[in-house]
C-alpha cells in the first residue's frame, strides 16, 4: 500500500472511531489525545499511525471498521506498515 492510500485508510479509521461512542473515549484515554488533537493533527502521518496502532489492538475493532468501510480485513495493518514507524520488525 502506498503512503497516500494508507493515510486515507487511517482517516477513515479516525472517522469510524469518532462515530463510535463506546470506543472513542477508550482511544482518547489510551493515546492521551484530546478532541482538539483529532482536528489539529488529523493530517499528520505520525498521528494517523497512532490511530491504526490503536485500531489493530483488537480483532473486533478491525472487523467492525473494515465491514463498515467495505475494506479487506488486512487493510488497517497494511496501511500501518506504510506510515512512519510501521516497517516490519525482524528479530533475527
Amino acid at each position: 500500500m502506498q503512503r497516500g492510500q494508507a493515510e486515507v485508510v487511517a482517516l477513515k479509521a479516525l472517522g469510524w472511531l469518532s462515530g463510535n461512542e463506546a470506543l472513542m473515549p477508550v482511544f482518547l484515554g489510551a493515546t492521551g489525545a484530546t478532541l482538539n488533537d483529532l482536528r489539529d493533527r488529523a493530517g499528520e502521518p505520525e498521528f494517523l499511525a497512532s490511530v491504526l496502532d490503536f485500531l489493530t489492538m483488537d480483532d473486533a475493532w478491525v472487523t467492525g471498521f473494515c465491514e463498515a468501510e467495505a475494506l479487506p480485513y488486512d487493510a488497517p495493518l497494511a496501511a500501518r506498515r506504510a506510515l512512519p514507524g510501521g516497517g516490519e520488525v525482524h528479530w533475527t
